[in-house]
């Protein structure tokens, strides 16, 4: 603590020494008392702080604070506080005053605390915090508070006089919890412990102690630890309350008898972690009661007794001698100020409930006769201007005596009279004023007695608006949104006038809000904190009292910078500039605009331009330099007179172009009857805009008159232009079209005549329709064929030579092809189709063979010739139905007679003929063979006729003697070379069996011709069957393949056809289906 300053004069201020001389630092364990420690750095924001100091009792004392507000965009908020939570600014009054002023050069707020006439009750902590938006500061100090000096100011010499005793330093009070003590007490010394902590109902302690022995806690999952059972506390002192729970973030709700308690300067709470306190300060016999504290739907219960210490008398009454007639008066202090005190004086008893410490006036008065009063003084209540009337009635008609006002005697005046007649006495006041109002008492002379009356002013009330300042006119204020509004309304009546402030139908009420209302003596004032848009509109205040009502209408108005424009766009182009237009803000934030600015910046930046400095009154503008083929955004400010708006919402990307050079090679494609097809290359200098389209449009030769082919533009280099006059010669232009306009026009140098041209028909048959096409059954098949001629051919199909059914096919033919489709293909939709396209006399036909084909049937007459050893010969027929198209081979599938299980043998086998070996011993055999085509296996199988039994071993077969056989013969091809069609870029194979003995020599030729150690092909022998493998083939591999077998005996030859096509089908051509052409056909 820094060393006591000599205090002043009185009323003097002792201010806090500067910021530049800090106070003596606390040591790192301390801190202020009222405070906790701080547990983090806050930003400095006070240029001067207030400083501990020690006051003298009864004098003034004052604390300065200063912040610097250059760096704040709002007014700082202020808050004086006096330990950790009591808030001083409700406290403002007399002993309270605060002050607050600003300084625009150095923009720095001073604000000032004054305590008036220092009491030993201000002693402590303190601390002042200021806030600004995000940022924050706070300062601590103390107060001490010492008595005068001998030389300080006027002595109470009677005080002096008085005896008084030492007040002995208190000891500091220990928090003991009552109840443990008696739980772990003997029950013979539960009443020494009672009566030495001040209980006095020993039966309800005996009962307490008798539940609480019962009752076991219970465990929580909300509290770690709960409060206690009871608490005691003496009358006057605080209390705290505190639970510990389990969830740091919990909200707690502190009941009172069930009723909730709100935080107030008497019942504080506070948040440390997960403990809770609730202090209780000044407890009085009404805080005895049972508290809860409640987390969800958990509570914990206690009671707390309130104390009451005994009565005592601390001041004695002393003797006093009087005069008769004189007043005389007795003073008497007692330890409470509501006890019950009883003067006994002779033999009669007065019993006095006095609310106040100390009390006086008790008249004692020596009188020789009674004066019996008949009529006493009635209270008036009156308005100004009326006449007040005060009459009383005694016994004695010789009695005089006197009129006083407030204790003061009252003079006769020109308004004022006082009459006596007989018995009555009279005080008539003519005119009331509001001074005139008070309590007025007539006392007889000679007499212990008194008659008192109240003189009740009423004055209508009255709304004093103070017009001046904010209001722009009558009853109008002006507030810039985000300002706060602090508007004081001087009322008057008598009695005070209750004050009623709505807006609307809503009335605002006393409330710590945004919006609130502020009453004081005289004064009623309504603030706006941070006014917004929506604070705007007309509040009415009503002022009332039983002499009347007064009213009055104040109109607030909000203004506010504007909104930002609206749909900004760019409306032309040019080689380096732009065009922008926009829509005026919706709302003007009550002020006219004066005008935009305009910024731009390229697209994918974030560094915006200003175009302009000065306000730009217009909602368009023409923006230049710019860079042609470059994106640009654009974006407004609306400016009126309280600022600059946020900026609109970017334009939508423009780019400063030029139009493009003019299309070139402009020629006519078809002409006929009516119509005109043309053809163009696009301009040679097209520019960073691109191309939009192009227009086309047409007159007659030797007119001016251009008439538009087209509504919008064409973005194909060909167009069609139709309605044409036949016969007539037409002269044509195209011209570009793209952001920044239209191009030069492209004209056609000769004029056209419109007429048809007579144009031999041809069919351009696609090259997958040159050989045979093939299709599963059930696929659809979509054949588009164009074709050309004029004018339009007639279209005829026929199928096998007869005219086409089209319930089976569909056809649909346009001018330039025409489609053959079929929804799902069938095996009777197989065959040669012919189309034959012919104008008058001129014809062209093609033929395209279609084939539909299936899967085959089973193969038939499977046979078991020969069982020898482990092994079983088979030969079968090929099937009746091959599915239209060639067997490519059989699988063979064997089954065991005992567990009838099929397994496989052979697959993708060529011969109709196989040996199936490994058979085990023992066992009987049963055959199935499956065909196979293009389309795959065939459904059901070919079962052997006959089974294979194995013979077990031991058992001789008797032979029939052996004649050897002569095995020699010529060869002979006993599995023929079959007609293949292939596709272009796939491997291919052709196959054949010869049989012959001497094993015979193998030659393959291609269109007669040796083919010799060509890497393209591999030819293989494998028991006879003959393959020869070609690599890749292309259309120069088609021809007639032929094998030719020779040896001693003699020669055999077979030959085959095969077929190169091309196509450009996926390679799963039978799975997923070719797509012919890009074209589609539904019926």
């Amino acid at each position: 603590m820094p060393e006591p300053k000599k205090p002043g004069a009185k009323g003097e201020k002792v201010e806090a020494p500067p910021a530049d001389k800090p106070a003596e630092e606390l040591p790192e364990d301390e801190h202020v008392p009222g405070e906790e420690p701080q547990m983090s750095q806050i930003s400095g924001l006070f240029v001067e702080k207030p400083q501990t100091v020690t006051a003298i009792k009864g004098k003034n004392v004052t604390f300065v604070a200063k912040v610097d507000s250059s760096q704040m965009l709002r007014k700082p908020t202020m808050k004086w506080l006096k330990g950790k939570w009591m808030d001083l600014g409700s406290k403002a009054g007399k002993h309270l005053q605060f002050k607050e002023s600003y300084d625009r050069n150095t923009k720095i707020y001073t604000y000032e605390l004054t305590i008036v006439k220092v009491v030993d009750g201000d002693a402590g902590g303190y601390r002042c915090e200021v806030t600004s938006k995000d940022k924050c500061d706070s300062c601590t100090f103390d107060i001490s508070v010492e008595d005068a000096g001998e030389d300080a100011g006027e002595l109470d010499f009677s005080g002096l006089l008085k005896k008084r005793e030492r007040k002995q330093k208190e000891e500091p009070e220990i928090d003991v919890d009552v109840w443990e003590i008696l739980k772990n007490a003997k029950p013979c010394d539960y009443e020494k412990i009672a009566f030495q902590y001040g209980i006095t109902d020993l039966r309800g302690l005996l009962k307490r102690l008798k539940k609480m022995k019962k009752v076991e806690p219970k465990k929580s999952d909300a509290f770690l630890k709960k409060l206690g059972p009871a608490y005691s506390v003496e009358k006057g002192k605080k209390i705290l309350l505190n639970v510990e729970l389990s969830d740091s973030n919990a909200q707690v709700r502190w009941l009172r008898n069930g009723q909730e308690i709100k935080p107030s300067a008497k019942y504080i709470f506070e948040s440390v972690g997960g403990i809770r306190k609730l202090t209780i300060n000044k407890c009085t016999l009404a805080d005895d009661a049972a508290y809860e504290c409640v987390v969800g739907e958990e509570k914990s219960f206690t009671e707390v007794f309130v104390q009451e210490p005994p009565v005592t008398i601390t001041k004695m009454l002393d003797d006093i001698h009087v005069v008769v007639g004189e007043k005389v008066e007795f003073e008497v202090e007692v330890s409470d100020e509501g006890a019950n005190v009883k003067c006994y004086v002779s033999v009669f008893i007065f019993s006095i409930n006095c609310p106040i410490v100390l009390f006086s006036l008790l008249f004692f008065s020596i009188i020789e006769k009674e004066l019996e009063v008949l009529q006493s003084i009635a209270d008036l209540t009156l308005k100004a201007a009326e006449q007040a009337v005060f009459k009383c009635e005694v016994s004695d008609e010789k009695v005089t005596g006197k009129w006083f006002k407030d204790g003061v005697e009252v003079t006769p005046s020109n308004r004022i009279k006082m009459t006596h007649i007989g018995r009555t006495h009279k005080l008539v006041i003519d005119d009331v004023k509001p001074e005139d109002a008070g309590d007025y008492t007539f006392v007889p002379d000679g007499y212990a007695l008194s008659l008192s009356a109240k003189l009740n002013f009423l004055e209508p009330p009255k709304i004093h608006l103070d017009t001046t300042g904010s209001f722009v006119n009558k009853n109008t204020i002006i507030v810039v949104a985000g300002n706060k509004l602090r508007f004081d309304v001087d009322i008057t009546g008598e009695p005070p006038p209750t004050v009623s402030w709505k807006k609307g139908d809503t009335e605002i009420s006393e409330a710590e809000g945004r919006v609130r209302v502020e009453t004081r003596k005289n004064l009623s004032c309504f603030v706006i904190e941070g006014a917004e848009r929506s604070d705007e509109g007309l509040y009415h205040i009503t002022v009332t009292n039983p002499a009347g009502e007064d009213k009055a209408d104040i109109m607030v108005k909000i203004v506010d910078v504007p909104d930002p424009p609206e749909n900004v766009k760019c409306t032309a182009v040019g080689e380096d500039s732009a065009s922008i237009q926009w829509d005026p803000p919706k709302f003007d934030g009550g002020v006219p605009v004066k005008g935009y600015l305009m910024e731009r910046k390229k697209k994918g930046s974030s560094r915006w331009t200003r175009l302009n400095f000065d306000i730009y009154e217009s909602t368009t503008y023409e923006a230049k330099k710019m860079i042609e083929g470059v994106l640009y955004e654009m974006r407004v400010f609306a400016v009126n007179g309280i600022g600059i708006s946020q900026p609109s919402a970017s334009s939508k990307p423009f780019m400063p172009i030029a139009p493009t050079s003019e299309p070139t090679r402009l020629t006519v494609e078809d002409v006929t009857d009516g119509t005109c097809a043309l053809k163009w290359l696009p301009p040679e200098r097209i520019g960073a805009g691109g191309i939009d389209g192009y227009i086309i449009e047409y007159c007659i030769e030797g007119a001016t008159e251009w008439v538009q082919a087209n509504e919008t533009p064409v973005e194909k280099n060909s167009y069609r232009v139709r309605g044409l006059p036949v016969g007539e010669k037409m002269l044509f232009r195209v011209t570009a079209v793209n952001i920044a306009g239209r191009s030069s026009p492209a004209v056609m140098a000769q004029a056209v005549t419109i007429r048809e041209i007579v144009e031999r028909p041809k069919i351009r048959l696609p090259r997958q329709l040159r050989t045979k096409y093939i299709k599963r059954v059930g696929e659809k098949v979509n054949l588009v064929i164009p074709f050309q001629g004029k004018p339009r051919p007639v279209v005829t199909w026929l199928k096998d030579g007869a005219p086409l059914d089209t319930k089976l096919v569909n056809i649909r033919t346009s001018d330039v092809d025409t489609i053959l489709f079929i929804r799902q293909a069938a095996r009777e939709h197989s065959g040669q189709y012919t189309l034959s396209v012919q104008i008058e006399n001129m014809e062209e036909k093609v033929t395209l063979e279609i084939q539909i084909v299936d899967k085959p049937g089973p193969p038939i007459a499977v046979t078991v010739t020969d069982v020898w050893g482990f092994n079983a010969a088979l030969e079968w027929k090929p099937p009746k139905d091959n599915g239209n198209c060639e067997i490519t081979g059989y699988t063979i599938q064997k089954a065991d007679l005992k567990t009838k299980e099929w397994f496989m043998v052979l697959e993708h086998n060529r011969r109709p003929s196989c040996t199936v070996s490994d058979l085990v011993m023992g066992n009987e055999y049963t055959f199935r063979v499956f065909s196979e085509n293009i389309c795959g296996m065939s459904d059901d199988a070919g079962i052997s006729k006959n089974t294979a039994a194995i013979t077990k071993t031991g058992l001789k077969q008797k032979q029939q003697p052996y004649k050897e056989k002569d095995m020699c013969s010529s060869p002979k091809f006993i599995t023929p070379l079959v007609d293949r069609s292939v596709i272009a870029g796939y491997s291919a194979a052709i196959s054949c069996a010869v049989r012959g003995h001497p094993k015979p020599k193998i030659i393959w030729m291609k269109n007669k011709m040796i083919i010799g150690e060509n890497p393209k092909y591999l030819m293989q022998n494998n028991q006879g069957v003959l393959t020869l493998n070609i690599r890749k083939p292309s259309l120069f591999d088609g021809g007639k393949y032929t094998c030719r077998a020779i040896n001693d005996l003699g020669q055999d030859e077979v030959e085959c056809k095969l077929e190169v096509r091309v196509c450009e089908l996926t390679t799963e051509v039978f799975k997923s289906g070719p797509q012919e052409t890009n074209k589609s056909f539904s019926n």
